[in-house]
């Protein structure tokens, strides 16, 4: 393990109003907010912060020339009722399956609605992370932050256990990678993962495939992994 992983970030154009609808949709709480960002916990733990991009360019699933980078997925005990409720809160209903719905968020990004009977709150399963070799991306990962990979089939895979904040990856044919931070090529979210000795933990993800991307500020540094999604390296 060289780190632990600290938040999923989101972009956004206006980063209270996306974090007000997780909030209200998941029930999670606000720990920490300015104007360009907001950090939300959930009941089981997850990390979720908002972040503003003033040059935010919106996905548009399924169209492959606007392409999603992730994606969450949320438990809901009623399919039909959750995604009412979201559309009550600025979602946009994509899809419909049998087990799940895909939605847009207020700054369009793609989430599932996936079908939970056992429980009667709303859920974070799981981020989904696009990319075009899922046993690569998820090997590279399960080393970053020493989550053992849990399930692994052709084109997608899955690190961590159920209920412990696991990452999901799904091999995309015609994957297209972030160029931050060209907002033509937008990264549309990040992993922020902490570490206690910045310098050991850069030589070990360039080890592991990963690619330098901004000397950073204060207590974080860029890089982007090797499916080219940025993520940080942060310390306290």
């Amino acid at each position: 393990m060289i780190g632990t992983l600290r938040a999923v970030v989101l972009d956004a154009p206006d980063a209270r109003r996306l974090a007000a609808f997780y909030r209200a949709l998941g029930g999670w709480t606000e720990r920490y907010a300015e104007d360009d960002w907001v950090a939300l916990g959930t009941p089981d733990g997850w990390r979720v912060a908002v972040q503003l991009s003033p040059d935010h360019v919106a996905p548009r699933w399924p169209d492959p020339a606007f392409p999603q980078q992730a994606h969450l997925d949320l438990r809901v005990p009623d399919l039909d009722a959750g995604a009412a409720r979201a559309a009550e809160l600025g979602a946009t209903l994509l899809q419909k399956n049998e087990r799940w719905y895909t939605l847009a968020d207020p700054a369009g990004h793609p989430f599932d609605l996936c079908l939970d009977t056992t429980r009667q709150e709303t859920t974070l399963m799981g981020v989904m992370l696009d990319c075009p070799d899922a046993e690569r991306l998820s090997t590279f990962w399960s080393e970053v932050l020493g989550k053992p990979i849990t399930y692994a089939a052709e084109g997608m895979a899955m690190i961590g256990e159920d209920g412990a904040q696991p990452l999901l990856f799904q091999q995309i044919g015609d994957y297209r990678a972030p160029q931050w931070p060209d907002p033509a090529h937008p990264q549309q979210f990040h992993l922020d993962v902490t570490v206690d000795d910045v310098d050991a933990a850069e030589t070990a993800v360039l080890k592991l495939g990963a690619t330098a991307l901004h000397p950073g500020g204060e207590n974080w540094r860029v890089y982007a992994d090797p499916a080219g999604k940025p993520f940080c390296l942060c310390w306290d």
